[in-house]
């Protein structure tokens, strides 16, 4: 029994490092700025409307950034109106051609998700000192 556990253990050890050298080889890897939570950032993505392509932009403030490699995804959260509009963007998407850090916020969790509740004066975010 500890034999066939062990040959099993080997196996998604072996299958886990031929995941990541083909992830790290194949995934091209784009040269975004360093941003976290608190930020308010500007994303520039290509969109595909049958055979046209055109950029759109979203810009809001960075709740959250999650996962690690190729799965890392981050959260941005902006207002339309009244409405709170959220959008999650993988960080390896082949359509984001740029991101632009406009502010740096000085916050102090990882994951800012009592920003959601937060109105008017209270959802500003202090700006970071340098």
């Amino acid at each position: 029994m500890n034999v066939v556990l062990n040959k099993l253990n080997n196996y998604k050890i072996i299958m886990a490092d031929l995941l990541k050298f083909v992830q790290n080889e194949f995934v091209a890897k784009k040269d975004f700025p360093e941003f976290g939570a608190g930020d308010t950032i500007t994303v520039f993505y290509e969109i595909k409307e049958g055979e046209k392509t055109r950029t759109q932009f979203f810009k809001g403030v960075v709740i959250q950034r999650r996962g690690s490699g190729t799965t890392e995804t981050f959260t941005i959260r902006k207002m339309s109106g009244a409405i709170g509009v959220e959008r999650i963007f993988p960080v390896n998407l082949p359509a984001l051609q740029k991101i632009e850090i406009n502010k740096k916020g000085a916050v102090r969790r990882a994951r800012i998700f009592y920003f959601r509740e937060l109105t008017g004066k209270k959802a500003k975010i202090k700006d970071k000192r340098r």
